[in-house]
């Protein structure tokens, strides 16, 4: 018998019947920047993310009524504050820019939208670094009395979901006592579990003025070395035992291996992070005719859902869910 797979690709629909990997509406998560020196329904578009924008406080509760509209489950908020200093205290602020955010949304949308909030100090320190800054060194366990009471302001604003980006060890821990001790027991915890010193962040970093201002330049004493694959699973599992109900690995094309390994290894919703960096490397190139932008989107999407994605972060979210059943 002679077998031919090319028989199953001779047209689109015999394509479609035998998919093996699709997406749907309920893969994605939509990031937004909220940035609190903006007032009313204002936004203003990233220079360097065409058609990413950062949002007021009202403009953003505007937006996730489209995005809870279109069947999108969830969004992840970013802030940018108004005031900075050196140990991010407006992070923790009860009336802060996400925390306000987060009420808004719950009060006009209720449990038709997740609202996960990024946990973690970079945008609110004067130095943008994620944790505390001394003697030229980040120092986790200062930083952990820090990330504890950004959590609690969180979930006393009604989040269903806080994410420490910041890779701080222990914070799992210390985050999910603190949430249980003061009763918010169904409040989950997704953990940036392998978040990689990757070059693909710079325009994120524009957006949410996040870029290390002094002492250290980089971030590389505290988020993981691109080379490295067993301590990421490590990592993933010292999370997964501290309580996290799910794990992210960012970025995410880079690191399609440590996506496949960790859902190999470990009975837990994983997720990846499709950073800005990736994001606007598409969005350039199309913009030169150098690739086909819709089908570089879809690619992407897919590959990274092949991997082994249970849900994906990313800033085409609302475009794909427009166009998706």
């Amino acid at each position: 018998m002679i077998i031919r797979p090319r028989r199953l690709r001779r047209n689109k629909k015999i394509r479609d019947l035998v998919r093996e990997t699709t997406l749907n509406k309920n893969d994605f998560i939509m990031p937004l920047f909220v940035d609190e020196n903006m007032e009313g329904k204002n936004k203003r578009e990233i220079p360097s993310m065409p058609n990413q924008y950062r949002f007021s406080v009202e403009s953003a509760i505007e937006e996730c009524k489209e995005i809870a509209d279109l069947s999108i489950p969830a969004v992840i908020l970013f802030g940018i504050p108004k005031n900075k200093d050196e140990y991010g205290s407006s992070a923790y602020d009860k009336n802060g820019v996400i925390q306000r955010t987060i009420r808004g949304i719950k009060n006009e949308l209720g449990d038709e939208l997740l609202v996960i909030a990024d946990t973690c100090l970079c945008e609110y320190t004067s130095h943008g670094h994620c944790g505390i800054l001394k003697d030229n060194k980040v120092l986790n366990d200062e930083t952990l009395n820090i990330l504890f009471k950004i959590a609690l302001s969180y979930a006393e604003s009604g989040v269903d979901i806080v994410a420490p980006s910041d890779m701080m060890d222990g914070r799992v821990r210390v985050l999910r006592n603190t949430l249980e001790e003061n009763g918010y027991y169904d409040v989950s915890i997704m953990s940036y579990a392998s978040k990689y010193a990757s070059a693909f962040y710079g325009p994120f970093r524009e957006a949410a003025e996040s870029s290390p201002k002094y002492g250290l330049r980089d971030r590389k004493t505290y988020q993981m070395d691109p080379g490295n694959w067993r301590e990421a699973l490590r990592e993933i599992e010292l999370d997964i035992e501290e309580g996290a109900d799910m794990i992210l690995i960012k970025p995410g094309l880079p690191y399609l291996d440590i996506l496949r390994l960790a859902k190999e290894n470990f009975n837990v919703p994983i997720g990846s992070y499709c950073v800005s960096g990736e994001y606007s490397m598409i969005e350039s190139a199309s913009q030169m005719g150098w690739i086909n932008r819709e089908d570089a989107i879809m690619e992407t999407l897919l590959s990274i859902k092949r991997a082994g994605a249970d849900f994906i972060i990313t800033y085409w979210a609302k475009e794909v869910c427009d166009c998706l059943l």
